[in-house]
């Protein structure tokens, strides 16, 4: 099903050791609107679509996994020079007695990732609609995070993830259209 390229699909680069930055992209990793509830979300959601666009939903959830890591990369490298003091004072403590610096699927509040994150209705457009929000809430996301980063070469990264939210929210956008066409011709024949 993948072939996996043991690289990153764009560059992740770090300007300086920021654990309150790695906080805020946790959000990201284990958060409701992120990588990891996205494509466990359309890569659970492809059973229950048409064919005629069940591709696109494995190709969006793969990609999403990329992206997971690319979350992950970050926040190593954020946090991987931090002293306790630095994660205890950017609000990390008790993720740090927990974790030490492992990544732990949380939100940027410390709330654990939960399955209810994931969702499907079962109806296709329903479900499209469903995954084009969560790419838009992912979008704003990482205006945000870009917005709270004063690292460019982090900023760089965001900004790529955030263009390809858009162009997911799109695609689904397309599919939402394919499948109305097609229900239409069921309606006339």
């Amino acid at each position: 099903m993948w072939i996996y390229e043991k690289k990153l699909q764009y560059p992740v680069k770090v300007c300086k050791c920021n654990p309150m930055l790695a906080k805020f992209l946790i959000e990201q990793y284990g958060g409701a609107d992120g990588e990891l509830a996205a494509a466990l979300r359309y890569l659970n959601q492809r059973y229950t679509i048409p064919d005629k666009v069940a591709g696109l939903l494995t190709d969006i959830g793969t990609e999403e996994f990329a992206h997971l890591e690319m979350i992950a990369t970050m926040v190593y490298k954020l946090t991987k020079d931090a002293t306790p003091d630095q994660m205890k004072a950017c609000g990390l403590g008790a993720h740090y007695a927990d974790h030490d610096k492992a990544l732990y699927y949380h939100n940027a509040a410390g709330a654990p990732f939960t399955i209810t994150y994931v969702t499907a209705k079962g109806d296709p457009i329903t479900d499209l609609y469903e995954d084009i929000a969560a790419e838009e809430k992912a979008r704003a996301t990482y205006q945000w995070l870009i917005n709270l980063s004063d690292d460019p070469d982090v900023n760089d990264t965001l900004r790529f993830l955030r263009e390809r939210e858009i162009i997911h929210a799109q695609r689904f956008k397309e599919a939402v259209e394919i499948l109305k066409e097609e229900k239409d011709k069921k309606v006339y024949f």
